[in-house]
């Protein structure tokens, strides 16, 4: 049992990284657990190290500065083109050290070395080997002095790290395994873009310390993203994808096992999911595919790390106090230099890394420091010196570190590890590395980067040139390193002999997802409706508040006492209502629901207060988290930053993780969606075609043409109808990619949220959702709607007594829009016109347009009314489809074009509508 009440205690000590007070629920809410300070966590400086800092405040002088500026000296380009800058701040002669180079002092409080007292000048020599060699870090931004002084000591003391003889050979084999592996395709696949991992081999290092220490940190799951440089290589060396299945896709075969449906992506897309074995542990890998957008995919990862932890009850999903968030799942993110710093789903991602509800215990990001973008210089890509300088926003440290040097690079992830271990924070490493080739293998740098590509062509590879030292040091003998070359190369050529004859065995719908098909050419019809009497427990439980909870007095009586009424009635249901008892059914059933956006606890339109807040202790209670004492799921309520494309991509990596979780993501208008319209196109619309990962998000969109102006208004639904693959010239099937749908009614609302979970397929269901119907009384439902037996109808037939035989017109027409034609045809008293609704959109529903238009065979008027703009809205995806395959060709009634999404002037919006109603009725 897991309960997640405002009353228990949540403050065991852990580290320093969260303010409680900066959130309203104090002691713990599902999905959040505030971590207190620990006083032995803070750092403290006193007694003896603070007299001989005090004494010695020049010289403490002198290694802050290095602290701060010495990464503006380091060795950190291997290509030598970089000018390494000598900062004044470094000078000696600025602390008035330079005049007694032999002079001893004591080292405590000072800087950490093995040596109690040491020389100025050789001070200086460690200050330099420490900061200004292959390796540089910054944390001098960091906010807590605790962490500065721990990179400090840890940084200080790296030397100390030690690399055993037998990890040195097998990082030498694993750098030339990738570089043979590049060689190979190369050889065999002379016009393939492959965006191969030359010049940055050294990133394999980062990947393999990252698993050994998940292991010795018994972390046992990475979720992790990475753009296409080197995905090949990661994929086929370390991840133990097959190389045959790689082949033949670039043969132009299929990635997907037979029997499949699917489109598939291109080579560098590809994703595996693999259990891993280091140092005696299972480390399970989620290696996530990625659309062409760079870095969309960072937000993805978090989501699914975030899930990940959820499933397996992990830190802000456990009662207990010593599980904390990234004990077990970690989320690494790769990175290319130049879309790192550009793009701004990469500020929007670190911006929620943090917050209650989305942090996952620190990511570890890795840059794969190209220097270059596609032709672009370092330069012209950004303003800052480095590409990791974004990070600086949320007080991240970085490592820099010269890929040139493989061991540095085992040093700087070390480091990384135990940061985040420690802090559970996020961390940067900037490999600094190159590119071989362009931005891929068929194209020429040299056009528009001459001198780098000559300091390139002119030197030796980064795993030669290691395996050559190691070699030199007597540690590893070359035979054993040329052994593991043709060994590699030996299975390579092995697979390209099976790639016509290798049959793909499913790796999608497994563990979790065993349940789940894909969904089947008809159009399934599910029974959603729950006993009455448990949807009357459920609703009284979800207005259920301890006796000691002050609610502010109109949440007392608009929400909770008058829900309580609605619901010993049977009567009227708003929408919020329907909404609390289909979530709390579904929490009663065991599936988990997260709804997430700006504002949701409370609802933009202040509809929903799933979260009761304590007007005296400013504390949170989610009451339907409080529907029994046996109760194993449980409602997240996660108020989001004000991002839509971090936030959106974080919540569809969410519902990637299982389909047991009911992931619903509110925009706080409908209009807003277009912020994340690059999720949206690249994962939630075309995720399952291209990569056969299914998944249950729900997108709530306010829409309504209601007077509000210009993004308050339309939540662009043309743009989702375009993007779905419904048939306009055929029968659709419960096989399209988005389901698009218009509900006028709360209890179609809680069907289709119910949809979502009892049947045994997911596909993403986008809602056109109301705002002033919300508590419109013709709009809300009794319960005997939401009882056995019912379920969400596509169509709405006409409710009135107007008899069939008198119909001469058919008004059809979506969303709360019926309301208006309803009170107008009342004010009118017409009696031969009827109103069919299409809550569905997509998957058309055909069928049911037919049947609902087979009792008017008087009828000669055929109309589609509308209230948005004639480009917009619906009319362009129904109208060939009522002429193609409902046989009915309609006329369009509702506003002309327009360019913008609402007009913003008050008097012009009445205009419209009155127009509507004269198009519609006259």
């Amino acid at each position: 049992m897991y309960r997640f009440m405002s009353n228990s205690t949540r403050l065991a000590g852990r580290h320093a990284k969260r303010c409680v007070t900066l959130y309203h629920s104090k002691t713990g809410v599902y999905g959040y657990k505030p971590y207190a300070e620990s006083d032995n966590e803070k750092f403290v400086i006193q007694g003896d190290a603070l007299q001989n800092r005090i004494r010695n405040g020049n010289i403490y002088q002198l290694v802050q500065a290095y602290r701060k500026f010495g990464h503006l000296k380091a060795d950190l380009d291997p290509l030598g083109i970089q000018t390494r800058r000598n900062p004044s701040e470094l000078s000696l002669e600025r602390y008035g050290l330079s005049n007694d180079l032999n002079q001893q002092i004591n080292t405590a409080g000072i800087f950490y070395s093995s040596q109690s007292q040491i020389s100025i000048d050789d001070l200086v020599q460690q200050l330099e080997e420490q900061y200004c060699q292959g390796i540089a870090a910054e944390f001098d931004h960091l906010v807590s002095e605790t962490e500065r002084e721990w990179f400090a000591e840890n940084f200080e003391k790296k030397s100390q790290i030690g690399i055993s003889d037998e990890r040195k050979t097998d990082l030498a084999k694993l750098l030339l395994k990738s570089q043979t592996f590049d060689h190979f395709l190369a050889n065999k696949f002379t016009t393939v873009k492959r965006y191969g991992g030359e010049g940055g081999e050294s990133m394999m290092g980062v990947f393999d310390e990252i698993f050994h220490s998940c292991s010795e940190y018994d972390v046992s799951n990475v979720v992790m993203c990475m753009p296409h440089r080197g995905r090949l290589n990661f994929l086929t060396c370390m991840l133990k994808f097959p190389p045959v299945i790689m082949l033949q896709k670039m043969k132009g075969k299929t990635e997907f096992p037979p029997d499949v449906k699917g489109t598939g992506d291109v080579l560098s897309h590809l994703y595996t999911s693999i259990d891993l074995e280091y140092g005696g542990k299972n480390v399970q890998v989620s290696f996530l595919p990625n659309p062409s957008h760079l870095e969309a995919n960072d937000p993805v990862a978090v989501g699914k790390a975030r899930a990940k932890q959820q499933m397996l009850q992990e830190g802000e999903y456990s009662c207990d106090d010593k599980s904390h968030v990234g004990d077990k799942v970690l989320c690494l993110q790769v990175h290319g230099d130049a879309a790192f710093s550009a793009q701004g789903i990469v500020a929007e991602t670190l911006i929620i890394a943090d917050c209650p509800h989305f942090t996952v215990g620190g990511s570890i990001h890795l840059i794969v420091n190209n220097q270059i973008g596609f032709t672009a210089e370092a330069r012209q890509g950004r303003s800052s010196t480095y590409s990791s300088d974004i990070g600086k926003i949320n007080s991240i440290p970085v490592l820099h570190v010269n890929s040139d040097y493989p061991e540095d690079v085992i040093r700087a992830t070390s480091i990384a590890m135990k940061y985040r271990q420690k802090f559970r924070k996020d961390i940067i490493i900037d490999l600094m590395c190159y590119r071989k080739y362009g931005h891929n293998e068929l194209d020429d740098p040299a056009f528009t980067n001459p001198l780098m590509y000559q300091a390139i062509n002119s030197r030796k590879s980064i795993p030669d040139l290691y395996a050559e030292k190691i070699v030199s040091e007597g540690i590893c003998e070359m035979s054993i390193l040329d052994d593991t070359v043709k060994e590699w190369n030996t299975v390579l050529q092995s697979d390209i002999s099976k790639v016509d004859s290798y049959v793909i065995q499913p790796f999608h719908l497994l563990k979790q997802w065993s349940n789940i098909q894909q969904a089947g050419d008809v159009i399934s019809r599910w029974d959603t409706g729950v006993d009455i009497d448990t949807l009357k427990f459920i609703g009284a439980k979800s207005v259920e508040i301890p006796e000691t909870w002050k609610s502010h007095s109109t949440i007392q009586k608009t929400h909770l006492d008058r829900r309580k009424q609605k619901l010993m009635e049977g009567k009227e249901l708003d929408w919020a209502t329907a909404e609390a008892l289909s979530i709390g059914s579904l929490l009663y059933q065991g599936f988990n629901v997260r709804i997430c956006g700006q504002d949701v606890g409370r609802g933009t339109f202040s509809h929903r207060h799933a979260m009761v807040i304590d007007q005296q202790t400013d504390d949170m209670y989610i009451p339907l988290n409080n529907i029994s004492d046996t109760q194993q799921a449980f409602f997240e309520v996660a108020n989001s930053a004000l991002s839509e494309e971090a936030v959106l991509g974080f919540e569809y990596g969410m519902s990637l993780e299982s389909p047991n979780n009911l992931i619903i993501w509110e925009a706080q208008f409908g209009d807003f969606f277009n912020g994340a319209q690059s999720i949206i196109d690249t994962y939630i619309t075309s995720g399952e075609t291209k990569w056969l990962l299914q998944s249950g998000i729900v997108m709530l969109l306010p829409h309504g043409m209601d007077g509000a102006g210009p993004e308050h208004s339309n939540a662009r639904i043309e743009r989702f109808l375009q993007l779905s693959d419904s048939k306009e010239d055929g029968i659709d099937s419960d096989d399209v990619n988005i389901q698009v749908v218009h509900p006028t009614t709360s209890a179609q609302y809680f069907h289709l949220l119910r949809r979502q979970m009892v049947r045994n397929y997911r596909k993403p269901l986008i809602i056109a959702a109301p705002k002033v119907i919300l508590r419109l009384p013709a709009a809300a439902s009794d319960l005997s709607t939401m009882g056995p037996g019912t379920e969400f109808q596509t169509v709405l037939g006409d409710s009135t007594s107007i008899k069939p035989d008198a119909v001469e017109r058919v008004i059809f027409c979506s969303g709360k829009h019926y309301y208006n034609l309803v009170k107008e045809r009342e004010s009118r008293n017409i009696n031969n016109t009827v109103f069919i609704r299409l809550e569905s959109l997509c998957p058309f529903p055909a069928a049911e347009i037919q049947a609902e238009l087979s009792k008017y065979s008087k009828a000669k008027d055929f109309i589609w009314s509308q209230e948005e703009h004639r480009n917009m809205g619906a009319w362009s995806f129904v109208a060939p489809r009522f002429e193609n395959v409902v046989g009915c060709k309609l006329r369009y009634s509702g506003r002309d074009v327009l360019s913008t999404s609402a007009v913003g002037i008050g008097e012009l919006h009445q205009r419209e509508v009155k127009d509507i109603m004269e198009k519609t009725f006259s």
